[in-house]
């Protein structure tokens, strides 16, 4: 039997009749390990752990405060900010008389010339003009009391404020780097070679993805499902072996999240290596999420002459296009696709190089949610902790924020499987919702997408299916419960381990 490599673009029509199929690609590993907020805090704003509490604190109340003041002043509001230096909310006012009804909501008055409204006013002037890429961006600064415009260089700021007409001296110019957009990368997404050959992605390494050899020889440039530059390949190897990984740049993120192709993702815990007969179900960019069973390991393919060794065979089926992408066996990473024989619509057989071979020959580190087994806290907004109300442990028990006390209400396990349990049920996203209000509740364990988190290096609790981070609902204290929600980067999506 024939099999064929299972590349796809027009220029490599040819590849495509060749014994074996290639398909897929993998994603970048972030290297940071995560912080709760109080650390960060301290690390990044040079604060003591006390200064982090108190300033959490303040900085609690300050959204209160400006709601009372902003519907007190009315259109002589002139904004509000946070001063770290005074440890209180600051309030811009245009006439002296306002100062007094600030002082007395706790706030520190400021005189200013404008009022928010006149400053939405000259940013609006500013939406409205034709901005070239030499200006990344305009806001409205409070503190200032004045519009920001930020560009490569002053007489691009200069001319974009002249074209807009409004008063030079009500704008502040900053000069800096252009802005990017940032990307996530996950298994089995396309990626593109050398501009014309697609691939999937396989598994998120530290520093890149790991994909199929044959898509790509070291050095050549990758770009996104996108088509915005991604990376380059940093080593390859085919024939004997059909494996390879793509060093990205700092506009991807990686996650290790793998495309099922339902509008979900499933999670990589590990890459625990499955047995002969155990399912398994791949992911790539032209045939979506297929499955089958392991039906053999270590076989050797010929490809029209070019051997591969240390194959693993299933009966899943693949096409062009799917070369690289990623094979699951449940939430554990099993490999890259190689090539195969037949297609999704008569059947096939599909073969995939094993995942932890490709992880040791570049002494790469797989992208997972973590776990491990290990018990500990869930600390977030206020510094309070994820808890289970009155300890009472049932199937639909709704989650909470409470104050951390100690006690097993607060104790979640984490044993490696994209699950995160308390009295021996999961984590769970109600009716599997993937909506934005969905409760946060207990449930029992069932593996399903509604019951896999991901704890990022940034602090977002994630569920995959939904893309959605756990959230204190509306900002509350102890006794809020718990929901899905878009993720805003808000500090009440914001959790650690503790």
């Amino acid at each position: 039997m024939r099999y064929t490599v299972l590349t796809s673009a027009a220029v490599l029509a040819a590849a495509l009749v060749l014994p074996g199929s290639a398909l897929g690609s993998a994603p970048t590993a972030p290297t940071t390990p995560a912080v709760g907020m109080e650390q960060a805090l301290q690390r990044d704003l040079g604060l003591t752990a006390e200064q982090s509490r108190i300033r959490q604190a303040h900085e609690a109340a300050a959204p209160v405060v400006e709601k009372q003041l902003r519907a007190a002043l009315g259109d002589r509001f002139a904004g509000a900010w946070f001063a770290p230096a005074e440890g209180r909310l600051a309030v811009g006012v245009v006439t002296t008389r306002d100062a007094a009804t600030v002082r007395a909501a706790g706030a520190t008055p400021v005189l200013v010339a404008r009022s928010e409204k006149q400053l939405a006013g000259l940013k609006a002037a500013l939406d409205r003009t034709s901005a070239d890429r030499s200006v990344f961006a305009w806001y409205v600064d409070p503190a200032a009391n004045s519009v920001v415009v930020a560009a490569a260089s002053t007489d691009a700021a200069e001319r974009f404020v002249k074209a807009s007409a409004i008063d030079p001296a009500s704008v502040k110019l900053t000069i800096g780097e252009a802005p990017r957009t940032l990307y996530d990368i996950r298994g089995g997404d396309q990626y593109v070679i050398n501009g014309n050959t697609l691939c999937s992605i396989g598994f998120s390494v530290a520093g890149g993805f790991v994909t199929a050899g044959h898509c790509g020889g070291a050095g050549s440039p990758t770009l996104g499902y996108n088509n915005v530059s991604q990376g380059t390949f940093a080593g390859s190897s085919f024939p004997n072996n059909d494996y390879a990984w793509v060093r990205t740049n700092g506009s991807w993120t990686p996650q290790p999240w793998v495309n099922n192709y339902g509008g979900g993702n499933v999670v990589v815990a590990g890459s625990q290596e499955s047995a002969v007969g155990a399912s398994i179900c791949r992911s790539g960019r032209t045939t979506g999420w297929r499955c089958g069973t392991v039906q053999a390991k270590n076989v050797t393919v010929n490809y029209s002459g070019s051997l591969v060794y240390g194959l693993t065979q299933t009966n899943a089926c693949a096409e062009g296009g799917d070369s690289g992408g990623a094979w699951m066996s449940g939430n554990q990473a099993q490999g890259v696709t190689s090539g195969g024989s037949g297609n999704c619509s008569t059947g096939g057989t599909t073969f995939f190089q094993p995942v932890n071979e490709i992880l040791g020959a570049y002494g790469l580190s797989l992208t997972t949610s973590g776990g491990g087994g290990s018990t500990s806290r869930i600390i977030g907004w206020q510094g309070k902790c994820i808890d289970v109300p009155n300890s009472n442990g049932v199937p639909g028990q709704r989650l909470q924020l409470w104050d951390c006390n100690g006690t097993n209400a607060q104790n979640w396990t984490w044993p490696g499987d994209g699950t995160i349990r308390a009295f021996g049920l999961c984590m769970d996203v109600a009716w599997g919702s993937t909506a934005n209000g969905a409760a946060i509740q207990l449930a029992s364990c069932s593996g399903n997408p509604a019951q896999q988190f991901v704890l990022s290096g940034a602090g977002d609790l994630v569920n995959p299916q939904a893309n959605k981070c756990v959230d204190v609902t509306g900002w509350g204290g102890t006794g809020t419960p718990l929901s899905q929600w878009e993720c805003t980067g808000g500090a009440n999506q914001k959790w650690y381990r503790g």
